[in-house]
């Protein structure tokens, strides 16, 4: 190597430090790319995404044939500047190591830090375009690579410590895909990203939780005079009502409104025909998710259920259309106490219908209220009180300082609720 010109050699070292930095900033953007985008993009004919998305299946050999490279010319760069250090300061004591320091302060600022730092910023960019690179390198180095994995497999079976076999190809788990959905930012819309969460949602949601409660129920009794009937039918803003017979517990059928259309023109309708347009109701156990029930909908055409505890006895009703709002949100703001806009006003208090669910106003006011029991704001104030409370009674529940303003025909109507110290 001393036949070689002293420029020369410069110019080698400077080639190598770049050839260890490009190793250096591959390393880094292969482990630290999004597999998923690399996926998406291979799918839309990505080139250099499916080199990238090969590469990374085999993490061994793609890290054997970085580090390969990388250590060569690590070590070739040293033994090229200790002979530089001979040549410029001779044959001291400390040309050496004056030598040494040299190359690792060269190595550590241009071969590896800043390098590794470009390639942890600019993963996504960088690795389709370094997979080009790589792919070629990979198939000229495969024996030697082969070879000391070898070794590394040997050694990391002795501390049990071995890869297990496909564990690159793990998706992601639901909370997992919840933090990317909420990482998304700007690059998905808002409202699919409410769409999104509400899914991940829906395993702890039952159709107790999204029902229309037995009070709220549209229902007529059979036994009443036909011209009462036939008023209430008139003034019904439901497609479907439901029908018993003297109790409001004894459910007979589901009336559909325009059945009656044809009877109604005619002057037809009566008691007889009312019951001969029932249809048979469709019962659903609380409890149900609302995953299965919907399920339980699609195998059955039904679009609407009564719902029952475990008592048989009716708690509400539950539809197609409360399942659909359940997931994309509501579709009107007329619905008594939907939670939609509801926000802290700037002294910290915020006005809630007593009827609001208690899982939208801890979403939307971002509370901890608890959810094992009561549904709605109205049923947690009643039940930790075991009493109807009057206007005025003032309640903290998990930290929420909670005050009644309006009551209504047993039921808490109206709340002016207080944002916590802690928030």
């Amino acid at each position: 190597m001393d036949e070689i010109p002293l420029s020369m050699q410069l110019v080698l070292l400077a080639s190598l430090l770049v050839c260890s930095a490009f190793f250096s900033m591959a390393e880094t953007a292969m482990m630290a790319s999004n597999r998923i985008r690399l996926r998406h993009q291979a799918q839309a004919g990505s080139r250099g995404a499916r080199l990238a998305v090969a590469l990374l299946s085999k993490t061994d050999q793609l890290l054997g044939v970085i580090l390969l490279g990388n250590t060569l010319i690590n070590s070739v760069a040293a033994m090229l500047t200790g002979n530089i250090a001979l040549k410029v300061l001779g044959k001291e004591e400390w040309t050496l190591e004056a030598g040494a320091l040299f190359v690792t302060f060269c190595l550590l600022v241009f071969s590896e830090i800043s390098p590794k730092v470009i390639g942890a910023t600019y993963p996504d960019w960088l690795v389709p375009r370094i997979s080009y690179l790589l792919t070629p390198l990979l198939r000229v180095a495969y024996p030697v690579v082969w070879f000391v994995n070898l070794f590394v497999t040997a050694l990391l079976r002795l501390v049990h410590l071995q890869p297990k076999p496909g564990h690159e190809a793990e998706g992601l788990s639901s909370d997992e895909l919840r933090a990317v959905v909420l990482e998304s930012g700007h690059l998905m819309p808002h409202q699919h990203r409410d769409i999104l969460f509400n899914l991940f949602e829906l395993k702890h949601v039952t159709v107790a939780d999204i029902m229309s409660p037995r009070g709220e129920i549209e229902a007529i009794d059979i036994a009443a005079p036909i011209e009462e009937l036939l008023e209430q039918l008139a003034t019904s803003y439901h497609s479907r009502v439901v029908v018993f017979d003297g109790e409001p517990g004894n459910v007979i059928g589901i009336l559909k409104h325009r059945q009656l259309v044809p009877d109604a023109f005619a002057g037809r309708v009566d008691h007889d025909s009312l019951r001969e347009q029932l249809v048979e109701p469709y019962f659903v156990p609380s409890a149900t998710p609302i995953f299965a029930q919907m399920q339980f909908f699609r195998e059955s055409r039904q679009r609407f259920g009564l719902v029952v505890d475990e008592y048989g006895e009716i708690e509400g009703l539950i539809t197609l259309e409360d399942i659909v709002e359940e997931i994309i949100g509501k579709f009107t703001t007329s619905v008594p106490g939907s939670a939609k806009g509801l926000a802290w006003e700037a002294d910290g208090t915020a006005m809630v219908d007593g009827m609001v669910s208690l899982r939208d106003l801890n979403r939307l006011l971002v509370l901890e209220l608890p959810l094992d029991g009561a549904r709605t704001l109205n049923g947690l104030v009643t039940e930790h009180l075991r009493d109807i409370p009057e206007v005025g009674v003032s309640v903290r529940i998990n930290g929420v300082a909670m005050e009644i303003v309006q009551t209504q025909d047993r039921k808490v109507k109206m709340l002016k609720l207080h944002r916590p110290s802690s928030q």
